[in-house]
């Protein structure tokens, strides 16, 4: 066990091999394509826009992932629904839907500015980046859900990179506004992480665990209860608006933490970000079978 674990942390990712890879010659699909676009074009498709701010403490949406319902239930009524993380995800919880694009925040900022293009693409090739203050036993943990998700889900992560330096993650609340805000001591680091991966293997996405201070658990208990503010959600956006903005590709981010002490005062808003930190790189990787489906590259006009 112990030397397949090392052979895991040594070696690149590989691609698998693509059979038939020159063949141009159309084959019939046994579903149609994932897309919010449709083939009629005399009908003029119907899009909304689906934003929940982020560390704001929303009474809907504010949590780990309690705007989903809502979500959905919009997604029935139009033809296309542009929506972001904070919305879609629940920890490692997660509800694909056909005619929803997952959009990373910066990205969706630009795009409501008319300066950004969106287009759903059949599949990206995903890069998995870890910060190098993630402990090893953590780290190792991570390096298996990944793998997971290749053999059993077979998600294209062709290889992972460990940042030069610990990003050192600062998080608190603006005493000003409540909101959640923070920062990364070394972003350099983390976007020559990045930048290694787009040149090594031309990855068209990345999926990003950095390690997040462990707080207290008096800190945490007005979250838990369902009455407080998401004090890891302001970082983790300024985390992935930093590589999209540098590279103009996909960014999703998930933080690494030890596991909190178990309690039976829960509300069920927050009751997603209890599972086992290890999985939430689970939903990490799933993201990016989501912008492999349909989710966006990402262009200037």
């Amino acid at each position: 066990m112990a030397a397949a674990t090392a052979l895991n942390l040594c070696r690149p990712w590989q691609s698998p091999p693509t059979h038939n890879q020159f063949i141009t010659k159309p084959r019939p699909s046994i579903r149609p394509p994932i897309t919010c676009y449709t083939a009629n074009k005399s009908k003029r498709e119907y899009t909304s826009v689906m934003i929940v701010p982020t560390g704001v403490g929303a009474s809907i949406g504010g949590f780990a992932g309690d705007a989903l319902p809502v979500a959905r239930v919009l997604s029935s009524v139009v033809d296309c629904l542009i929506s972001h993380p904070n919305v879609l995800n629940a920890a490692m919880l997660y509800w694909p839907m056909p005619n929803v694009m997952y959009v990373e925040g910066y990205a969706l900022d630009r795009f409501a500015q008319g300066l950004w293009a969106l287009q759903p693409v059949h599949q990206n090739k995903v890069g998995l980046v870890l910060d190098a203050g993630i402990e090893e036993h953590l780290r190792v943990r991570h390096l298996q859900v990944a793998d997971a998700t290749r053999a059993s889900l077979g998600l294209p992560v062709v290889e992972y990179a460990v940042t030069d330096t610990p990003l050192e993650v600062e998080k608190w609340v603006n005493p000003t506004t409540g909101q959640s805000t923070g920062r990364i001591k070394h972003p350099d680091s983390l976007l020559r992480a990045v930048e290694n991966l787009v040149k090594r293997s031309q990855v068209d996405a990345v999926a990003v665990v950095g390690r997040f201070p462990d707080d207290e658990v008096d800190d945490l208990d007005d979250y838990r209860l369902g009455i407080g503010i998401d004090t890891l959600a302001g970082v983790e956006a300024i985390i992935s608006h930093l590589v999209v903005k540098e590279f103009q590709i996909p960014c999703a981010h998930a933080p690494a933490l030890s596991p909190l002490p178990l309690t039976s005062s829960l509300s069920p808003k927050s009751a997603a970000e209890e599972m086992l930190v290890e999985e939430m790189v689970l939903l990490l990787l799933l993201e990016a079978r989501e912008i492999r489906s349909g989710s966006q590259t990402i262009g200037k006009l």
